[in-house]
């Protein structure tokens, strides 16, 4: 691959993490995302190991030596393994034979992804909520929806909005509301270093764009759970 040139660089780091024109696909080779896992982890290795020894580190000490591989398979098979499609979780569903049509919202759902930019953590919740129209979808396969788009380098806008779409057409509904509330290490632990500071991303579509029933939605996250 070829280094970026110095200009390129600069106007990068002059730019800071810029969110706008976001492809709302994760940017994918689809030749090289379907390499075996063995073969990406041994090649990963090898990398990881070059970028160790270029900080000065002596990949000879104990403490240091399987941190590569053990770099590599944490990529592979936890940090990023939303990036395979069979990886995808296999969405249940089930008639709603009550009738239900109230909201259903699932909230604080832990979520645990990568930021693109930097290769840091986010770290945080996410709330989401749907009106059904025939089908109702099993509650965890809600939370498994969240962690498969969520491993792999994400921006949180994309994030946001690839779980709601997910959900509407695993469910056939137009009415789907996601909300994320996270903390970016890239923003907490380097640059401005605010420890305090998260974001909120929302994607609202079909009847969660109508004012009233947003205002529920954000209403219903707002309420704590007594359930300890």
């Amino acid at each position: 691959m070829i280094p970026l040139k110095k200009d390129l660089r600069k106007a990068y780091m002059e730019s800071g993490d810029l969110h706008n024109s976001i492809n709302p696909n994760t940017p994918i080779d689809v030749d090289k995302v379907k390499l075996p896992d063995d073969e990406k982890i041994e090649k990963i290795e090898e990398k990881i190991r070059d970028i160790l020894d270029v900080l000065g580190l002596d990949l000879n000490d104990q403490s240091i030596e399987g941190t590569p591989y053990r770099v590599a398979r944490m990529w592979v098979k936890e940090l990023f393994f939303g990036l395979k499609e069979e990886n995808k979780p296999i969405v249940s569903t089930f008639k709603n034979d009550y009738h239900y049509d109230e909201m259903v919202m699932a909230k604080n759902i832990g979520l645990h992804s990568t930021c693109e930019h930097h290769l840091l953590p986010i770290v945080g919740k996410a709330h989401i909520a749907y009106y059904s129209r025939k089908d109702v979808i099993g509650l965890s396969k809600i939370n498994r929806i969240v962690n498969y788009y969520a491993k792999r380098p994400q921006v949180q806008e994309r994030l946001t909005s690839q779980i709601a779409h997910e959900i509407k057409n695993s469910l056939g509904t137009l009415d789907v509301a996601c909300l994320i509330d996270a903390k970016h290490m890239c923003v907490n632990s380097r640059g401005v270093k605010d420890v305090g500071c998260s974001t909120v991303t929302s994607t609202y579509l079909g009847k969660f764009q109508q004012v009233e029933i947003k205002k529920e939605f954000l209403h219903q996250i707002s309420i704590e759970s007594n359930t300890k």
